[in-house]
């Protein structure tokens, strides 16, 4: 018995000058603790309880750490070490100093004012990093009066330089906005929710299915001031409307839609980042007193095409996403734009039992059509990617996963248009792309939304098999989507892994998402580096070599 305590007791390994902590089987109070002030950077084991944890300490997550002074941040740090480490400390206490440096505020004339700690912070720091049409002139040796057009660049400038922005502006919240939540919040919504007022921005982070959407509705209600939520399709604006009515006691005409569609501004406004960010239309946005912008699907805002849209200005600033990791590393411009994350690890929500943990499977396909497999071997670059990806084997290793699982609602990802006409024939399942139709596009999500998988009517026109391109990939809300197959898509990114896997993640019920990748091509390390992403996040992941 003495011997299985120990063993099965929590264990933290510090390694200080790499700020990088490891704990096995931490208890509930530690990971708690951790995620105040460390990145959870990837798990070990599978089962809950016999976890571990790597957590590393960056600067970002100190500049963030939701205490009132460094002495109350170490003291936490303190609380889970096993023992005190002079060095991470004093680092500790200098990135806390860093957050703290340069803050904007709003002169009681109505400019804007940059505010450094120092006369040398102002001289040395700002001068170098900042262009000299980010300030109008100087107002003391520590005071700068800004170009308030440029405040956005004056924020990733300092925060590149490592200096965040501490941003007390005195901006306006519209017209006040009459909603109340209908909806009960868990208590991890609550905490999003409380932590994202006290500072006035942040990113909400957990996976589909913690609840983000009711969780912005919330916020939406405790700002109580004009709303603009962005997101990335006319879908997703939909969508937004319905779920708006759903959980609060918002107006009808007070929701305004502001897309290819339609044009309505009101006190809640759903407009879709392409729209948002042209030309004639961003002035009317720029113009309004917006109490707080929601930018859904947030990792869109670091896109060229989309990002004049960070820099409209509200009191409150939030972002949603599954996951903000970003291939090129732009996660940073989303912290410096928009706000720190905010959120839970996946698999405290799978312990929880509030979304439930899918199970995902790498199936390595052979090639069984020998002109297909020499068409590969002679072609280089894209074109093999392709030809990989589109392996005729894949269209029966999807026929055959279906009939195994004929009771389930499917998904199956493409990414190639030739490809999902192809499947979708052999399916005898509608194909939903970029373009299809967005009153068809709806149409069908309704009807496979609609669908009862056990039911015994034949005549009814419900859908319980789709096969969607890119275009299903984020925000289209989809509950009873039951298993996924990725039949090609594998040279996207993490994120797009984590999207499709959660595809299929809800409160209850079990959930299975199969990749298909072909043996021997590049689709292998493609598979292979998306789910650790999700292993990472405690998503269990096997591998499966399909016969010949």
């Amino acid at each position: 018995r003495d011997w299985g305590a120990l063993a099965s007791r929590e264990r933290v390994v510090t390694f200080p000058k790499r700020r990088e902590i490891v704990v096995d089987r931490p208890t509930q109070y530690t990971r708690a603790r951790l995620s105040q002030f460390a990145n959870l950077v990837d798990t070990t084991g599978t089962e809950p309880g016999t976890r571990g944890y790597l957590y590393r300490i960056r600067q970002e997550d100190v500049w963030a750490a939701p205490f009132d002074d460094a002495d109350a941040l170490v003291d936490a740090l303190r609380s889970v070490l096993p023992r005190r480490f002079e060095h991470l400390e004093d680092w500790v206490r200098d990135q806390w100093r860093r957050a703290h440096r340069f803050r904007l505020s709003t002169h009681e004339d109505g400019y804007v004012v940059l505010t450094a700690a120092s006369e040398s912070l102002m001289g040395n720091v700002a001068d170098q990093h900042l262009d000299d049409d980010h300030l109008r002139a100087p107002i003391s040796d520590t005071e700068a009066w800004v170009n308030e057009g440029a405040v956005a660049e004056i924020k990733r400038a300092l925060y590149d330089a490592g200096y965040p922005v501490e941003d007390d502006r005195d901006l306006e919240t519209g017209d006040p906005v009459d909603i109340e939540l209908t909806t009960d919040l868990r208590d991890y919504q609550e905490t999003w929710v409380e932590t994202f007022l006290d500072r006035k921005s942040g990113v909400y982070v957990g996976p589909p299915g913690s609840g983000k959407t009711v969780a912005a509705i919330a916020t939406i209600a405790a700002v109580g001031g004009e709303t603009l939520i962005l997101v990335p399709s006319r879908e997703l604006a939909d969508q937004w409307r319905e779920e708006l009515l759903d959980h609060s006691t918002v107006d009808p005409g007070d929701i305004g839609l502001y897309h290819g569609g339609t044009k309505d501004i009101s006190p809640v406004t759903i407009a879709t980042y392409q729209i948002a960010g042209m030309d004639r239309h961003r002035s009317l946005f720029d113009s309004r007193k917006w109490g707080l912008i929601c930018f859904d699907e947030v990792h869109h805002v670091t896109a060229p095409v989309y990002s004049r849209t960070a820099e409209f200005q509200s009191k409150h600033r939030l972002g949603l996403s599954a996951t903000p990791v970003s291939e090129t590393g732009s996660e940073e411009d989303i912290y410096t734009l928009i706000g720190q994350p905010i959120g839970a690890d996946w698999d405290t929500l799978f312990e929880a039992g509030f979304v439930q943990e899918p199970e995902v499977e790498i199936r390595y396909v052979p090639w069984r059509d020998e002109l297909a497999q020499s068409e590969y071997a002679a072609a280089d670059g894209r074109e093999r990617r392709r030809l990989a990806a589109e392996n005729p084997a894949k269209v029966e290793e999807i026929r055959y996963l279906l009939a195994a699982h004929r009771d389930k609602k499917a998904l199956v990802f493409v990414e190639y248009l030739d490809q999902g006409d192809e499947i979708s024939d052999a399916l005898g399942a509608p194909f939903i792309s970029g373009e299809t139709p967005h009153h068809e596009r709806a149409e069908l999500f309704r009807r496979f939304r609609a669908a009862d998988s056990n039911a015994e009517d034949t005549e009814s026109d419900d859908l319980d098999v789709l096969v969607v391109s890119r275009v299903g990939d984020e925000g289209i809300d989809l509950p009873n989507a039951e298993l996924a197959v990725v039949a090609s898509g594998l040279g996207g990114s993490r994120r797009q892994g984590s999207q499709r896997a959660g595809r299929t993640m809800r409160p209850t019920g079990s959930a299975l998402v199969y990749v298909l990748a072909t043996r021997g091509s590049s689709e292998e390390e493609f598979a292979q580096r998306q789910m650790r992403h999700l292993g990472r996040k405690g998503v269990r992941v096997r591998e499966t070599n399909v016969a010949e």
